[in-house]
């Protein structure tokens, strides 16, 4: 009765299996390649998720008996957009990444056409680079070869997840659900379909796009020739952020979580109606069951924390790994007046600035790597703070992912919002939200109050420190979120 859950994230691909006490049996991984063709560009392969995928999976297969697996589950990195040949289920160029800005002259032109409101009203979304219907439209602009095969229906378009899905199934099926397909630009938020006024802003053909279907429930099996021999119903499908939210178990109104991945997403789930929001936090969809019931959510996305620690490892290569920072920024009691605005991809909630970069200020010939590293864990808990600001008073915070597990972070954290902050004893909870959908809609989970009673709590972080002191850092560092504001421009 265990359930195989594939993670596509953004920098690589996580495999686990859950069994039905909700604990993660075993695990795999395989990391991808990042391609960055010109500043602010990212792009990935997808034969290179594919092959990420397949790795990883056969990892975690080789820690479990496989006769015991009867669903899969999926999640994904969202606003991902990809392209692949109906037939060959071979892609035409990489995808480009939800982190890209070089849509940024595309929404600026659309935005002084006075598209915005509509564009707003419609999706709960903003023009801005991150979603995918403007990677579309550059696509069609500056491709237009590749463009006349997705008019002319030889090429599919779609998020991670229909990839995956097209992949797994020998492209018989091309589908997603309302989390994905309400993060691109062309999905009636309300309506709870893909929009024919939105796709023709975009100039996207309906026909491009997959079917939605629910978030759990039997959707198709696996082709066991192309995906390790295994044929499993593929039962549940989320993106990432919206699946952390359900593996955290926030079923009802107001309960929030906050992953810790690449970026740092905040969702509070909102019930049943559209919540929209004048602070800049988007409306989108949570999920949508099998009756057709919608589940709204109030989402934050902040673009780079996880992967600001990654450009330390990578970029600068001043930690061996992410799970050094906390042990090194200990070392020193604060970042001795350094502050880092971690824009390395421009800034998203509340600020929404595309052109923004990064910016490290402060520093002197006292400064020292571990300085940096603290600035760094410390700016994750400040850009935090700058959504929880714009949120409803919140008595705790539910926190997971990979940097979730880091004490000081955590500590951090609860420190500068003056919330307690809870982890569970599963901090990959994006894993776990994808096995939930898959086993509830297979039955190895009855309801989402079984669901629920396997959630359990690791460490409740109380929130302390000098309160002026604390304000007084937030203040310095939004001065320099200021001057990093518009820099590419």
């Amino acid at each position: 009765m265990s359930i195989l859950a594939i993670d596509a994230g953004t920098t690589g691909v996580t495999a686990v299996v859950v069994t039905p006490d909700g604990r993660i049996q075993a695990t795999g991984y395989q990391e991808f390649r990042q391609h960055f063709p010109r500043p602010g560009w990212v792009e990935h392969s997808p034969e290179e998720i594919w092959q990420a995928t397949l790795e990883a999976t056969r990892e975690v297969l080789g820690k479990v008996d496989q006769s015991e697996l009867t669903a899969l589950g999926i999640t994904n990195q969202r606003e991902t957009i990809v392209l692949w040949d109906r037939e060959t289920l071979g892609s035409p160029r990489r995808a480009i990444v939800w982190q890209d800005r070089r849509t940024a002259d595309i929404c600026d032109r659309l935005r002084a056409d006075g598209h915005e409101d509509r564009v707003a009203e419609l999706t709960g979304l903003r023009l801005d680079p991150y979603f995918s219907g403007t990677k579309l439209l550059w696509l069609a602009e500056q491709e237009p070869h590749t463009w006349a095969l997705v008019e002319s229906g030889r090429y599919a378009v779609g998020t991670v997840d229909s990839y995956l899905v097209a992949r797994m199934t020998r492209g018989t099926w091309h589908v997603t659900d309302v989390s994905n397909a309400c993060r691109t630009l062309l999905f009636d938020l309300e309506a709870g379909d893909w929009s024919d006024e939105l796709c023709g802003l975009f100039g996207v053909p309906r026909d491009a796009l997959p079917d939605i279907v629910p978030n759990w429930g039997e959707v198709a099996p696996t082709d066991p020739a192309v995906f390790l021999g295994l044929s499993l119903p593929i039962a549940g499908i989320a993106g990432d952020q919206q699946s952390a939210l359900f593996g955290q178990t926030c079923f009802e109104e107001g309960e929030s979580k906050c992953t810790y991945g690449t970026g740092s997403f905040i969702l509070t789930n909102t019930g049943g109606e559209v919540v929209r929001s004048d602070a800049g936090l988007l409306s989108t969809a949570a999920w949508r069951s099998p009756g057709g019931e919608m589940t709204y959510a109030l989402e934050g996305a902040i673009f780079v924390t996880g992967s600001a620690v990654q450009w330390l490892r990578d970029g600068l290569q001043i930690v061996g790994s992410a799970a050094e920072t906390a042990a090194i920024a200990s070392t020193v009691d604060d970042t001795d007046g350094v502050y880092f605005v971690p824009a390395l991809t421009g800034l998203g909630a509340p600020h929404w600035d595309p052109h923004a970069r990064g910016m490290v200020i402060g520093i002197t010939r006292g400064t020292t790597r571990a300085h940096l590293v603290r600035a760094t864990l410390e700016a994750i808990a400040y850009e935090v703070r700058d959504v929880l600001e714009t949120l409803p008073e919140l008595t705790t915070l539910r926190v997971d992912g990979g940097a979730a597990a880091n004490d000081l972070l955590c500590q951090l954290q609860s420190d500068q919002v003056g919330r307690a902050v809870e982890r569970p004893e599963i901090v990959e909870t994006t894993a776990l939200g994808a096995a939930f959908l898959a086993g509830l809609g297979t039955g190895t989970w009855g309801s989402t109050d079984d669901l629920r009673d396997t959630w359990a709590l690791d460490r409740r972080f109380e929130p302390g420190g000098d309160r002026a002191a604390l304000d007084a850092s937030y203040a310095r560092w939004s001065e320099a979120v200021e001057r990093s504001k518009g820099w590419s421009g």
